[in-house]
């Protein structure tokens, strides 16, 4: 990309066309003490030894425990923090000699900083992401405008332009800086945690949309998230960061057959189902119950008496005198193991008349 400010490729859906990639090669990530009087400071290495590659046309994830590591390694690949070690690479240009101009149409951030938008509308917001490409006036063209609308459209805030961007809820502030990055034009995309603050259909429709802006327009997009779940359901590739501070990379599923997932999030009272893709309560059941219940309803059933300590019964586990029988419209008879039967109303009451068992 060159410094002359020039029409912006578009496809069919009317947004940027872009392509690059990211590459780490031998990359150390961590902090430098302050140097004492007797020298120079010494060097606290987070994660070392990383050669890492988030391509064009996709979507990587980066996953790992609290405190592994993931926002050093996110504010190193974007330049905030400097490398201990190694390179880092974005469109083949090294971060380190690009200049900040150039840097900046080929880079993208978003943290999760506050911002304070003072008293800037949305559009004025968003529209700080043309910086990069208007020169030293700072005017916006009837091409700057048409992009910034553009992002705010793809980021579904199109119906906030016009709001004071200090009334913004934190979830709707999100998509607007969001739609900031995306007004940048870059190459590639990072973002720390950018559905934090968002319900849980927003969570779903911003990664999806993410991972389909980097489909359509070639963006290389970097995801640090907690949405452990979704991430490995929607992402291109995965960077998970283990607690030996390791850093495995590969498709979701490489990952999940490995084992390294559930190696890093498996806790005392939780494991990763590698089958589903999701976790569930880790419990030694302290009783087996037969179920009579449709297809649809068993799965509901089997999870409420999880949380009580009971498990459905099978050929090798079989029921010891207690059971669940599904009648329909909510209705549920529970045999206990003294042979009596009771009828109850909903999942409420059958959690609370089989902690009697």
């Amino acid at each position: 990309m060159t410094d002359t400010m020039t029409e912006p490729a578009t496809d069919t859906t009317g947004g940027p066309v872009r392509s690059g990639g990211l590459v780490a090669q031998g990359l150390a990530v961590g902090y430098r003490t302050r140097a004492s009087r007797r020298g120079r400071g010494a060097e606290q290495a987070v994660l070392a030894g990383l050669d890492l590659e988030a391509r064009a046309g996709e979507l990587t994830v980066l996953l790992g425990p609290n405190g592994a590591g993931k926002s050093t390694l996110l504010r190193t690949l974007c330049g905030l923090l400097p490398p201990l070690d190694g390179r880092i690479r974005i469109g083949g240009i090294d971060l380190v000699q690009a200049s900040p101009t150039s840097l900046a149409r080929q880079l993208a951030v978003v943290l999760t900083d506050r911002v304070d938008p003072g008293l800037l509308s949305v559009r004025e917001l968003a529209g700080l992401g043309r910086h990069p490409h208007t020169g030293f006036t700072g005017r916006l063209t009837v091409v700057d405008h048409a992009v910034v609308e553009w992002s705010l459209r793809a980021v579904g805030a199109g119906h906030l332009a016009n709001r004071p961007a200090a009334e913004l809820s934190d979830g709707e502030r999100q998509r607007v800086l969001t739609a900031r990055a995306l007004a940048q034009e870059p190459e590639v995309v990072l973002l720390d945690e950018p559905t934090a603050f968002l319900d849980v259909p927003s969570r779903v429709a911003l990664t999806v949309l993410l991972r389909d802006l980097a489909r359509d327009k070639g963006l290389t997009v970097v995801v640090s998230t907690h949405d452990l779940e979704l991430a490995l359901r929607v992402a291109d590739a995965v960077w998970l960061v283990d607690r030996n501070s390791h850093v495995h990379a590969g498709a979701p599923e490489d990952l999940i057959r490995s084992g390294v997932v559930a190696a890093a999030f498996d806790a005392d009272h939780l494991a990763f189902d590698p089958a589903s893709g999701t976790f569930g309560l880790r419990r030694t059941p302290h009783a087996h119950v037969a179920v009579d219940a449709p297809a649809d309803v068993l799965p509901l059933i089997e999870r409420a008496l999880a949380r009580e300590g009971l498990a459905v019964a099978d050929r090798e586990n079989p029921a010891t005198g207690r059971q669940v029988r599904w009648d329909g419209a909510d209705r549920l008879a529970l045999t206990g193991p003294d042979g009596q039967t009771v009828h109850v109303q909903g999942f409420h009451t059958l959690t609370r008349t089989v902690r009697t068992w």
